[in-house]
């Protein structure tokens, strides 16, 4: 692989800066981190220039340095600022090809579709795509293809177009299935359909863990009825972010105060269920990212769905915390996050993210070799 030290200066870009991007490895090195991880950060922060025009795609790709190993990643195809170029299926850093594209896909809004080789799928059946109000997410620049979801006739037939399109036509593969979407405002109407939607699995042969998306279940109540209807299940709770709250987000996940995490995630623990959370590093200081990230450690019991900030508009650049425009901050993060779940035994899991801070190791241990 070609030696990956930048030299020339990334442009102005809106309000991130003249910033220049330091030296691949060099930060790998200061860091303690494979600068083939640092390398695919590098490519969730800074997007890629191509002639495709498209806001985002997902990718999957290999590194020339490392080509048994095969990512998808989520990224934005037309910006004109990134180091990364996209000629035909080669990826060029600077000039020097670092990976090489296996496909391209409109990243589209749409009813589900598979990871993990088919054994994990993320369905979309409330019109995820109709989701408005994190000044953040990139919703509004996809296509929609996604239905929203009223009987258990949509379950069934969402189920059975996606055992169409399943590698080997049998969703009993199916370990986890996540249910991804912004859309129901109300506690009462995400119980309803989680409610649904373990018998409408049943009925299609699948027994899978159900993953649930979500920042509106929060009462007692609420878990005893999925630990009793539900379960298998793991509530993976929208954090997102600690600071900024009301500026950034929809009013019902603003409403839900940092300070109130732990215990929601602790009582939903205690109720019997799996419990994690999603966070989007590059939004808060590192002093809040940092005593976020420990409060939480301590009431998961599967890794967070922890991801890069891409800013995709220069409205969203704006949006990023003082110094996180430079991959600097994204490295001392992955740090951070790495001593607070040190005591919990958990590690990330590669297809459940697509714009991570781990790929091939998390605090020295081989996250590609050993159980993934």
């Amino acid at each position: 692989m070609p030696h990956l030290s930048m030299r020339r200066p990334i442009p102005p870009d809106g309000a991130v800066g003249t910033d220049r991007l330091c030296d691949l490895e060099q930060a790998a090195l200061r860091h303690k981190v494979p600068v083939e991880d640092v390398l695919l950060i590098a490519v969730n922060l800074f997007g890629i220039t191509s002639d495709h025009d498209r806001h985002r795609a997902r990718v999957n790709l290999r590194l020339v340095r490392h080509p048994d190993t095969a990512w998808q990643i989520i990224v934005p195809l037309n910006q004109p600022a990134s180091p990364f170029r996209l000629r035909g299926d080669e990826l060029a850093l600077n000039g020097a090809v670092v990976a090489h594209v296996e496909r391209i896909d409109a990243d589209e809004a749409v009813g589900g579709y598979f990871r993990n080789h088919g054994r994990a799928a993320t369905l979309n059946p409330n019109a995820r795509s109709r989701c408005v109000g994190c000044g953040w997410c990139p919703n509004t620049l996809e296509a929609a293809a996604d239905p929203r979801m009223q009987e258990n006739q949509g379950l069934d037939a969402l189920l059975r177009a996606l055992s169409e399109q399943h590698p080997r036509r049998n969703l009993a593969e199916l370990a986890e299935v996540t249910v991804s979407t912004g859309c129901f405002e109300r506690e009462g109407a995400a119980v309803a359909h989680l409610t649904a939607l373990r018998p409408a699995l049943e009925r299609a042969g699948v027994t899978a863990r159900i993953g649930f998306l979500t920042s509106v279940l929060r009462t007692d109540e609420a878990f005893e009825t999925i630990a009793s209807k539900v379960s298998p299940f793991v509530l993976r709770l929208t954090a997102e972010h600690f600071t900024r709250r009301e500026a950034l987000m929809k009013a019902t996940k603003a409403d839900l105060r940092p300070a109130k995490m732990p215990d929601l995630l602790a009582r939903a623990r205690k109720a019997g269920l799996d419990t994690s959370y999603t966070y989007i590093a590059g939004l808060d200081p590192m002093d809040a990212l940092t005593r976020g990230v420990n409060e939480l450690a301590d009431e998961v019991t599967a890794f967070p769905n922890i991801q890069v900030f891409q800013a995709h508009t220069v409205i969203m650049q704006g949006m990023r915390t003082p110094g996180a425009e430079s991959l600097d901050y994204y490295l001392q993060a992955r740090t951070v996050i790495e001593q607070a779940m040190a005591g919990t035994g958990l590690r990330p899991v590669g297809w459940e993210c697509y714009r991570p801070l781990w790929y091939f190791t998390f605090a020295g241990e081989d996250l590609v070799n050993g159980p993934r």
